[in-house]
């Protein structure tokens, strides 16, 4: 049997600057592309020391990871994806990030159990759901019950979000731009 072969992606900025991490093939599976990381922590400050991150739909975890790299007290990264899970726990253990936390785990199945448990609250929430399938409708209005009060959430999207969305009525946008066919935002409680 062949073994498969995992893509990589470099972490930008931070600790583990230029490391790769690996990723495999999944339908879906949209890693952000380095400009537009780069941009969305210029957004954010190079320098996220003392926030804490969840990643709702991790992928590859590179949002996640770069979080760590630049500082984050700890980042919660949440993937459904049993291949994308595995990965993202052999590059926790690559990069010795002891602040990782991975969950498999559907998203509304995880914000759930947070707010039935731990009720964690994040600083930054990352939002890079799959496309087409109505998950931004579906999370986006809970996830305020997770965020610290000048929390801020990442979202990509295949369309630009407004407030014309339902689902984005008590989100402002503080910030957004397009990247190809990929719509990206900087989201802040209304």
């Amino acid at each position: 049997m062949a073994t498969q072969k995992l893509n990589t992606i470099r972490i930008n900025a931070g600790e583990w600057r230029s490391r790769l991490i690996k990723f495999p093939d999944a339908e879906g599976l949209r890693p952000t592309p380095e400009r537009v990381r780069q941009t969305v922590f210029n957004w954010l400050g190079q320098d996220l020391a003392g926030q804490t991150c969840l990643d709702l739909f991790a992928g590859t975890g590179v949002m996640g990871f770069e979080a760590l790299s630049r500082g984050t007290t700890s980042t919660t990264l949440v993937e459904k994806s049993m291949p994308a899970y595995k990965a993202l726990l052999e590059n926790k253990q690559l990069l010795k990030a002891e602040n990782a936390q991975i969950f498999h785990q559907d998203a509304l199945q995880f914000l759930a159990q947070n707010l039935a448990t731990t009720k964690q609250k994040f600083n930054l929430v990352f939002l890079d759901p799959p496309y087409n399938q109505a998950w931004l409708a579906k999370v986006l209005p809970l996830l305020a019950e997770h965020l610290h009060e000048n929390g801020v959430i990442y979202a990509e999207a295949e369309f630009a979000i407004d407030s014309t969305h339902e689902f984005a009525q008590n989100w402002q946008v503080i910030k957004q731009s397009k990247a190809g066919n990929v719509f990206y935002h900087l989201l802040k409680s209304a």
